[in-house]
């Protein structure tokens, strides 16, 4: 599949058939896992875990003994970071063939830092169950989907911006750039908010965390910079496949935005007209 497609094909999935994963997916994703990067080049170990070994549950999820997750040091931009670079092995395993979901809050967040062995300094934000699909999604499952609108995403015009907030902008205004834009527009989020909002000035792509209550910490962690991060790699995968490579850098353009939205990161996409 092209990336796009992988992007498109891809559902979170929280029902599995009960196959064991195989040996050789699961060296598959640990050897991809281990080489995946992010643009701030902070390091993030991952690590394949099972479930029964280290006593991890999870209310949602069923089917499946396999889990991944990954640790960091707290810095600036890691959610950001470790956004980008579980997005990278969310896709392998699609490529694969191999189910996954982002979960930070319904598990036992407990179990899995100890099987993670956590330190002092260190975070753990978000976990997936890895397996293969079940035929049939559990109603549980199918509820939960329905309830934040899965298959939908906001339009278009309500998340890019043609060189300020005032100018919705249209995927024929966007010309060659609005491939790269529909691939962000599809990236998952938490409850499907969709929080990252890119204004597109002068060839270059402004990204902007749009807040909604309830997603950051009082110690200042902030879980929907973690979507702004998946987001941010869809962008680099489109460019990549166009054999462009992306340059995220911190240069706020100045631009009036409206309440509660956060200048993030830019990159160059180039020509945006037709």
């Amino acid at each position: 599949m092209t990336t796009m497609e992988l992007i498109r094909h891809r559902r979170s999935v929280r029902t599995f058939d009960g196959t064991p994963l195989r040996a050789e997916d699961a060296e598959a994703i640990l050897a991809f896992a281990q080489k995946a990067e992010n643009p701030w080049g902070l390091p993030i170990e991952w690590r394949l875990l099972s479930a029964r070994a280290s006593g991890l549950t999870s209310p949602v999820i069923s089917g499946t003994d396999a889990w991944i997750a990954g640790k960091m040091k707290a810095a600036e931009h890691a959610e950001e970071a470790f956004g980008f670079e579980f997005e990278s092995i969310v896709l392998y395993a699609e490529s694969l063939g191999l189910g996954t979901t982002w979960i930070a809050g319904t598990m036992d967040r407990a179990a899995f830092e100890k099987a993670m062995d956590l330190r002092d300094g260190e975070v753990m934000p978000c976990v997936s169950p890895l397996g293969y699909p079940a035929g049939k999604m559990a109603l549980k499952e199918t509820l939960m989907r329905k309830g934040v609108k899965a298959d939908s995403r906001l339009p278009f015009g309500q998340l890019f911006f043609d060189g300020g907030f005032d100018r919705p902008l249209t995927e024929e205004k966007a010309g060659p750039a609005a491939e790269l834009l529909e691939m962000i527009r599809w990236a998952p989020s938490a409850v499907n908010k969709q929080p990252w909002r890119v204004v597109l000035l002068d060839g270059t792509a402004h990204f902007y965390e749009k807040k909604s209550k309830g997603f950051a910490g009082k110690d200042g962690w902030d879980l929907q910079k973690i979507d702004l991060g998946i987001a941010m790699n869809h962008l680099a995968a489109g460019l990549a496949e166009r054999g462009a490579d992306a340059c995220f850098t911190c240069a706020d353009p100045g631009l009036p935005a409206p309440p509660d939205t956060e200048y993030m990161a830019s990159c160059p996409i180039g020509r945006t007209d037709a």
